[in-house]
C-alpha cells in the first residue's frame, strides 16, 4: 500500500491493523516516500496516543464530577431530610399548642366556677350572719316584750 492508497483510506475510516506497520521501502529506494510514510506512521500513533489520553482524562474528569454531585446531593439530600424533621416537629408543636389551648379554657372555666361557688358561699355565710344577728334581734326584742 502506498501513501496516496494509505492516505485515502484514512479519509475512508479507521486505518487497518496493517496501516499501523512501517512499510519497508519499495525495490526503487524511494527515500522520500519511506519518510513521509514514517512521519504519517508517527503522526498516526500520536494521535492514538493522544485520543487515549483524552478518553482517560474525560472518564477522570466524569468520575470527578460524579463524585462532585455526589456530595453535593449529600448535603442537599441531609438539608431535605432535615426540613421534613422540622415539618414533622412544627406539626407536633402545633398540635400540642391546640391541645393546651383547651386544657387552659377548660381551668379557666374551672376556676370561674370555684370562684362563683366561693363567691355564693361568702353570700350565703353573710346572709346567715344576717339573719342570725336578725333573730337575736327579734329574740331580744320578744324577750323584753314578755318581761314587761
Amino acid at each position: 500500500m502506498n501513501l496516496h492508497q494509505r492516505t485515502s483510506a484514512r479519509r475512508r475510516g479507521p486505518l487497518s491493523p496493517e496501516c499501523e506497520k512501517p512499510l519497508q521501502p519499495n525495490s526503487a529506494g524511494n527515500d522520500l516516500e519511506s519518510s513521509l510514510l514514517q512521519i504519517f506512521t508517527d503522526h498516526h500513533r500520536t494521535s492514538l496516543r493522544l485520543r487515549e489520553i483524552t478518553e482517560k482524562a474525560k472518564k477522570e474528569a466524569v468520575r470527578v464530577a460524579d463524585l462532585l454531585v455526589d456530595e453535593v446531593n449529600g448535603g442537599v439530600q441531609e438539608s431535605f431530610v432535615n426540613e421534613k424533621r422540622i415539618e414533622m416537629e412544627i406539626r407536633g408543636l402545633a398540635a400540642s399548642i391546640v391541645r393546651f389551648m383547651k386544657q387552659s379554657d377548660q381551668w379557666l372555666t374551672a376556676t370561674h366556677s370555684i370562684n362563683t361557688a366561693i363567691k355564693e358561699i361568702g353570700d350565703f355565710e353573710n346572709w346567715m350572719k344576717t339573719m342570725e344577728y336578725d333573730c337575736k334581734s327579734i329574740t331580744t326584742a320578744i324577750h323584753n316584750i314578755h318581761k314587761e
